[in-house]
């Protein structure tokens, strides 16, 4: 009985992880973190436009993060 109930435990902890991976949270947390470092690196090497050249990784991230899921489509229909 023991068993069972801690491999309900190890299920519901690889089922929130699943859900913390795919979250907005998640991704918006990511972008602006990627923001605020890249803003700092330009201001320190004096970027002329360092708040607006800090957005190419955002955009970056953004869109690897919203063309990932077709990719995977692509990959699983691919491996069967």
């Amino acid at each position: 009985m023991d068993e069972l109930l801690e491999i309900k435990k190890r299920n519901q902890r690889v089922e929130l992880d699943k859900a913390w991976e795919t979250s907005l949270t998640r991704r918006i947390t990511i972008a602006f973190l990627t923001y605020v470092v890249a803003s700092g690196w330009l201001i320190m090497i004096e970027n002329e436009e360092p708040f607006l050249n800090a957005l190419v990784p955002v955009a970056g991230y953004v869109l690897s993060t919203l063309s990932l899921p077709f990719v995977k489509e692509l990959w699983l229909v691919n491996k069967k």
